[in-house]
């Protein structure tokens, strides 16, 4: 008498287990979402040293280099020692080369510092530059000869000549800092950045009802 067989169970005959396929692609983990928590701590460590360090360094070196307007007192005007001199245009320009140089410097540095790079450091390196070169026209205005242009001349006799206030005729010119910055760190990740893994190239699976070798010809 041959003993009870255990009943199959209905799970394995209603679903049986796929075969694995060793040329099947491995599933992609789903992307995680961005950590603006995280984005917005890196772009603020990015921006506020750019903004200190630039709009100090930018505002002396500005006061210090840029060429000083003359004035003179005659009668009850103020006017202009020199009519055709540049002065003011020369100061303008002086900012501008300037604000090129170290904003260049100010790129690379923020490269070096920050080479895994993101949008969060570019951003930031924007926002620290654009502050910087508002905080270094301020800075060199009150390190210029005084504004007070009024209470100078109370001081002064006919026909004595005395320094105007430092000021920038174009505003433009505070873009230089940033510009300078962005292209520089620009160039230094095309040239030196991390690059993206080359792309794995897909397997096909090999067609086994094709034949193979000289028979395939005859």
């Amino acid at each position: 008498m041959d003993s009870p067989q255990p009943a199959p169970d209905p799970r394995s005959v209603a679903s049986p287990r796929p075969a694995h396929d060793p040329w099947s692609q491995p599933a992609d983990p789903p992307a995680a979402g961005p950590d603006w928590g995280r984005e917005i701590r890196a772009g603020l460590l990015v921006a506020a040293p750019v903004a200190l360090v630039t709009g100090v360094l930018l505002g002396a070196l500005w006061a210090w280099r840029a060429p000083k307007i003359p004035l003179v007192l005659r009668g009850q005007d103020v006017l202009l020692a020199n009519s055709e001199g540049q002065q003011a245009i020369a100061a303008d320009g002086v900012f501008l080369l300037l604000a090129l140089g170290v904003g260049a410097v100010a790129g690379v540095v923020t490269f070096l510092l920050r080479r895994s790079g993101g949008v969060a450091v570019v951003l930031g390196l924007a926002l620290g530059a654009g502050v910087g070169a508002w905080l270094a026209w301020q800075l060199g205005m009150w390190l210029g000869p005084t504004d007070d242009v009024a209470g100078r001349v109370a001081e002064l006799a006919q026909n004595e000549v005395f320094d105007a206030p430092l000021d920038l005729g174009a505003r433009s010119v505070l873009f230089g800092l940033p510009f300078g910055a962005l292209l520089t760190h620009l160039l230094c990740v095309a040239g030196f950045g991390p690059r993206d893994p080359a792309p794995r190239p897909a397997q096909t699976p090999p067609r086994w009802d094709t034949p193979a070798g000289p028979a395939a010809g005859s």
